[in-house]
């Protein structure tokens, strides 16, 4: 039997969302991808940290028994693609006790800097793993072989959990020559000649200085990132317009406002600065910022030359992405339980669809009923999501239904939500209807952005494909399956491995 048809051959009963209408349920690995891609073990509108944290536990145990190959697959997908990283990582040390070779495998592209060391032993640890055993001691010395001087600065957090220092103590990595022997004996809290390590050695100093002269003389001479002045010291104004220059785009995103706060963008020179760095479109190809970043900044940001900026930065992210042919509607959840950071979110990507149509879509918000918002191509991104608010209950069906009203031919229907219709009839039966009386070829998208592990559309609809989670690729996503691209979950099947990590 094909993968495909394993996946998407069988009919599968029917059951209930939290609302009591009829919902379908997913093949296992689509399940799976759902619960790495959407669940951060936040609590939502329908269930507690606790509860998604039980039912990440089962999934992860079960796909490890059932798929582990795909299993790994999907933790490198969701950890570099997804950008997630705790569910990854979860995931990781749940396949580390099942299936050694393969967890060998995914270490590399699900740990990749130490702060995703630190999570994967603390769970380990509450997993009863204690260290892991030998296959994961190797992959945790492969991994401390690369440490750096500049990792130490960052990342070893003594007192905030498992630090490099433990990781070192647990794992006893050879050093590789004399200086990452001292590096190793810094981490571990002994004493050192710090003469190996001079950024180590202006960050000690660093905390000794007595003056603000003293200290700026030593971020400079140190070279000293923002995360370790601001860890070790309490930052003047004139210390933050120091590490203004320094910041990396996303730092500097999260930093807005304490910087503003400072004063620091009291100087023209300084603004024009921050605002060339947020606007600079390279730098946010490299940086892959999630959108929603920028949204969570806007909201915190007053200063209207940086909210300007903000919106700047927004539309910049999507300039690159590709255009999505033929006529597209797009649908907005925007019932009660979107909301906060699924509608922020949830309406950012809205736009963005609507404005990558060039004009050639609808864009409808819904709950029970259907609004026309009347979205403006040439307006910023941001300042419109702004303006959406949520209300009222779930009525996933509302939109498709008065498309067939109005006998509006599209060739795709993408639509937002977190599924819990509680009202009106289920979003099937009408795609059905308008596929029946109006484009029998009309695709459906449904990004799917909570953890509930239910579906609007039974697995084997062809011409439906679900989404997970966010980020930027999303929209390539869809512009691909508009052309015979797979499902999300055959991408994670055919993915291509990183070389062997087993010796």
């Amino acid at each position: 039997m094909s993968h495909a048809r394993k996946l998407f051959g069988r009919t599968r009963p029917q059951t209930y969302n939290h609302e009591g209408y009829t919902v379908h349920t997913r093949s296992l690995e689509e399940q799976y991808l759902q619960t790495l891609l959407t669940n951060t073990m936040g609590g939502t509108f329908y269930a507690d940290g606790g509860e998604l944290l039980e039912d990440a536990h089962r999934m992860h145990q079960e796909m490890a028994q059932q798929d582990p190959q795909f299993m790994a697959r999907a933790l490198v997908f969701a950890r570099s693609e997804g950008f997630m990283r705790l569910q990854p990582l979860y995931g990781l040390a749940v396949l580390s006790g099942i299936r050694p070779d393969l967890f060998a495998r995914a270490f590399p592209g699900v740990v990749r800097i130490p702060s995703d060391l630190a999570d994967f032993l603390t769970i380990l640890r509450g997993l009863g793993r204690g260290q892991g055993g030998r296959a994961v001691k190797r992959q945790v010395n492969r991994f401390l072989s690369g440490v750096t001087e500049y990792w130490a600065l960052k990342y070893n957090g003594r007192g905030r959990g498992y630090s490099l220092g433990d990781a070192i103590a647990t794992a006893h990595p050879k050093p590789a020559d004399e200086k990452q022997r001292t590096l190793f004996r810094y981490l571990r809290g002994k004493e050192t000649d710090l003469s190996l390590l001079p950024q180590i050695a202006a960050l000690e100093e660093l905390k000794r200085a007595g003056s603000e002269a003293e200290q700026l003389h030593w971020i400079g001479a140190g070279r000293l990132p923002y995360e370790t002045v601001t860890g070790a010291i309490q930052p003047t104004r004139e210390i933050w317009e120091a590490l203004l220059y320094q910041m990396p785009q996303f730092a500097l995103l999260r930093h807005l406002n304490a910087l503003d706060r400072a004063g620091v963008f009291g100087s023209p020179e300084h603004l024009r600065y921050a605002v060339s760095r947020l606007t600079d479109r390279e730098a946010l190809e490299r940086s892959r910022i999630l959108p929603f970043r920028f949204a969570a900044a806007f909201r915190q940001v007053g200063h209207p030359e940086l909210r300007d900026a903000l919106r700047a930065a927004v539309d910049h992210t999507f300039d690159a992405l590709p255009d999505l042919p033929g006529r597209t509607a797009v649908f907005l959840d925007i019932s009660g339980s979107m909301n906060g950071e699924y509608l922020q979110t949830g309406s950012v990507f809205a736009l963005a669809l609507y404005k990558k149509t060039q004009g050639a879509s609808i864009f409808w918000l819904f709950d029970t009923e259907v609004v026309d918002p009347r979205p403006s191509r040439y307006d910023s991104i941001l300042g419109q999501a702004e303006q959406i608010h949520t209300r009222g209950g779930t009525d996933t069906g509302a939109p498709v239904r008065r498309l067939t009203r109005e006998k509006q031919h599209v060739d795709r229907i993408i639509i937002i939500t977190d599924e819990q219709q509680n009202s009106g009839s289920p979003f099937y039966r009408d795609l059905q209807a308008y596929r029946a009386k109006v484009n029998p070829e009309a695709q459906a998208f449904i990004v799917d952005i909570a953890p509930y592990r239910h579906a609007m559309v039974p697995p084997e609809d062809p011409r439906t494909f679900y989404i997970y989670g966010w980020s930027d690729t999303v929209l390539s996503y869809i512009a691909q399956a508009s052309q015979g691209y797979g499902s999300m979950v055959e991408r994670v099947a055919t993915m291509e491995w990183e070389e062997e990590n087993t010796g």
